[in-house]
């Protein structure tokens, strides 16, 4: 089996995507609609939506800084088209959560995007795919609460997501990343001063791991 790329550089990443609305399960999309909804998000009137983000915004970073304590992060597996291969990572949409009330693109845009830096080729994982569990942990000192826990059938799979955005008129050209959407917050979306979050193979016995601390900068107006 081919290695991972044990770093990634987020400086050849020329085009970055978050693929929004991605349920494949509509109970599920459906779930997550109404806690985005609770927190004054409106949903788009179709689905799939993909959000363009600067690429700057990809960071392995171990801590990220934000406007305010309105961000949070959710974990999500990243598409990468790399040395003319497919590749997989984990990574956070962390998101400003005040701004995405009103604007989802701006919110999107508002906040860096740690991932892990090590990919998995998409090839070794084609044919157990659904298997791939995501998880997250909301941590804040020494409590550390599980946030997100699911397989990763509960969103599109990697090949239709690219489908879709191709036919969209998009190109997924070599140095380009795509998130592929989200699962639902246990005990809703929230804030917190530490983000950890994974990516599990089980199949393969192996895990995509990565964790940032949140550094809250003032509001001035």
């Amino acid at each position: 089996m081919p290695s991972p790329i044990t770093t990634l550089e987020p400086a050849r990443i020329r085009q970055l995507v978050i693929a929004g609305w991605t349920g494949r399960d509509r109970v599920a999309q459906e779930k997550h609609i109404a806690e985005l909804e609770r927190v004054g998000v409106r949903p788009p009137a179709a689905t799939p939506v993909y959000y363009r983000v600067s690429a700057s915004r990809l960071t392995l970073a171990d801590a990220i800084q934000t406007p305010g304590g309105d961000s949070s992060g959710e974990v999500e597996f990243v598409i990468f088209q790399l040395e003319g291969a497919l590749w997989i990572g984990v990574g956070s949409d962390h998101t400003d959560r005040k701004v995405e009330t009103y604007n989802i693109t701006v919110s999107k845009q508002m906040c860096d995007k740690p991932v892990a830096s090590q990919l998995w080729l998409f090839d070794d994982l084609r044919d157990h795919w659904d298997a791939l569990v995501l998880r997250s942990w909301a941590v804040d000192g020494s409590d550390r609460v599980l946030y997100q826990d699911g397989k990763v059938s509960a969103m599109l799979h990697p090949e239709v997501l690219l489908e879709n955005y191709v036919r969209e008129g998009n190109t997924f050209d070599e140095g380009a990343a795509m998130f592929g959407g989200t699962l639902a917050a246990q005990g809703g979306i929230r804030s917190a001063g530490r983000f950890e979050f994974e990516l599990e193979d089980p199949v393969l016995k192996r895990r995509l791991t990565h964790a940032y601390n949140v550094v809250t900068l003032p509001v001035a107006g």
